[in-house]
């Protein structure tokens, strides 16, 4: 009797008959031979099934099969060059699970919103698999980086009855008889941890309530942020570029074969080790006033400032030492110019935009009970947060990485909604 086998590990079975189970992703007949394109989820490999060599039940099944019908089908592994995975299946046998009528995506062309409204399905083409499988290197290689280098995981709340940044791009909800708030980030909660643990990382749902429609942006999206104690903002900058470095290498490592299927450049991603080039806010000013763009001091950059900045360098650049004016309440301010803040954007290149944010925080109770009444904040509501300064205060840093935006740059992919399976953008709750 044939053993049980996936796609991705055929190679191991080379000479062998073997079972499979998958699904028919496309076929193509040429008289009396038929070819298979199958898929498991794990890849993709061809079936041939030859009239003269298979009962007539066999040779009738592979001629009803259907696009997306699954199966299981027990053949010969053989080694073939010209394969793109190397390997191809002469079929034996074949049991049809369920012959599907009418699959809605074909090869043709499809637009936007169709594909979107059948994302469920639009999943199991091969690109979109690809992302996918990139994105759970990504999740994997993130999550061992912070294991060895000493980092605990923590998991704040997801409802919360506070801003992390005092915005009020926040989906408002009720707990009970209290208003409370989908959470935005878990950064105050994760300095609450580090003043425990020392160095933990949060991997969450955040969500943001903001109107945009941008292709860098979604309304539900998945943060890693990382806060550590005893850490300043130099050597959070120093943590930031080895854990891009390092999850950048473990990808091309890991996932070349799925690079190559999204189309991407790996030349652009091979050069992305540390240390990364760094520019301060005002040398960025300058530099982009020289680019006839019109920006003044104080004011933020958007996304062609940003792009701009990028194309300068072919790694992730850091800008640093923003105002303060525009930046969350509890940034530590620059001690020689206290109208800039200890801060860090980690701008991807070829124009993705931010990938992480991050700074020193203030771990003076006085100075940050300033800013919680300059930016109009309830001292009852972050009591608890001012006591992480009145106990035991430390210097302490901490940053957040947004996954959907560093799977679009590693994928090089020209929409954001593409890197979760199923994007929450400002029209789409569906499916």
């Amino acid at each position: 009797m044939a053993n049980k086998s996936v796609i991705k590990n055929v190679n191991e079975h080379v000479g062998e008959a073997v079972v499979i189970g998958c699904w028919v992703n496309n076929k193509r007949s040429s008289g009396k031979i038929q070819f298979l394109q199958l898929r498991d989820g794990t890849g993709y490999i061809q079936g041939v099934v030859v009239k003269s060599e298979v009962p007539e039940q066999v040779w009738d099944d592979a001629k009803s099969l259907t696009q997306e019908s699954s199966l299981y089908v027990t053949g010969i592994i053989r080694e073939e060059p010209r394969s793109q995975s190397g390997y191809e299946m002469t079929v034996t046998g074949i049991e049809v699970l369920h012959l599907t009528e009418n699959y809605p995506i074909t090869p043709k062309e499809h637009g936007v919103d169709f594909l979107m409204d059948h994302r469920h399905l639009w999943l199991r083409s091969a690109k979109q698999r690809a992302v996918l499988v990139i994105r759970a290197e990504i999740i994997r290689a993130v999550q061992q980086f912070f294991n060895e280098n000493g980092f605990t995981k923590v998991d704040p709340p997801i409802l919360t009855p506070t801003s992390a940044e005092g915005t009020t791009n926040l989906f408002h909800t009720k707990y009970f008889e209290e208003d409370a708030y989908l959470t935005q980030s878990g950064q105050l909660y994760m300095e609450a941890a580090a003043m425990a643990l020392g160095r933990v990382y949060s991997f969450g749902p955040t969500f943001r309530a903001e109107k945009s429609k941008t292709r860098r942006h979604l309304i539900e999206f998945w943060m890693i942020e990382p806060e550590m104690a005893f850490t300043d903002h130099e050597e959070s900058l120093r943590v930031q570029e080895e854990f891009i470095s390092f999850v950048v290498q473990s990808v091309l490592k890991n996932c070349r074969a799925e690079l190559e299927a999204v189309g991407r450049d790996i030349s652009k991603l091979e050069n992305i080790k540390a240390p990364f080039p760094r520019i301060t806010y005002d040398d960025a000013i300058k530099f982009l006033n020289e680019k006839g763009y019109e920006i003044a001091w104080g004011e933020d950059f958007g996304a062609p400032h940003e792009t701009a900045i990028a194309e300068a360098n072919d790694k992730p650049v850091f800008i640093t030492h923003y105002p303060a004016s525009f930046k969350a309440f509890y940034m530590k301010p620059h001690p020689e110019r206290p109208e800039v803040v200890l801060c860090a954007d980690m701008i991807a290149p070829e124009g993705y935009g931010e990938i992480i944010g991050g700074s020193q925080r203030i771990d003076d109770p006085a100075l940050l009970e300033e800013r919680f009444k300059e930016h109009n904040l309830s001292m009852d509501a972050y009591k608890w947060y001012m006591d992480l300064r009145t106990y035991g205060s430390v210097p302490h840093s901490g940053f957040g990485l947004g996954l959907e935006r560093t799977v679009a740059w590693i994928c090089g992919l020209d929409h954001v909604r593409e890197t979760i399976p199923f994007p929450r953008t400002l029209y789409r709750l569906y499916p």
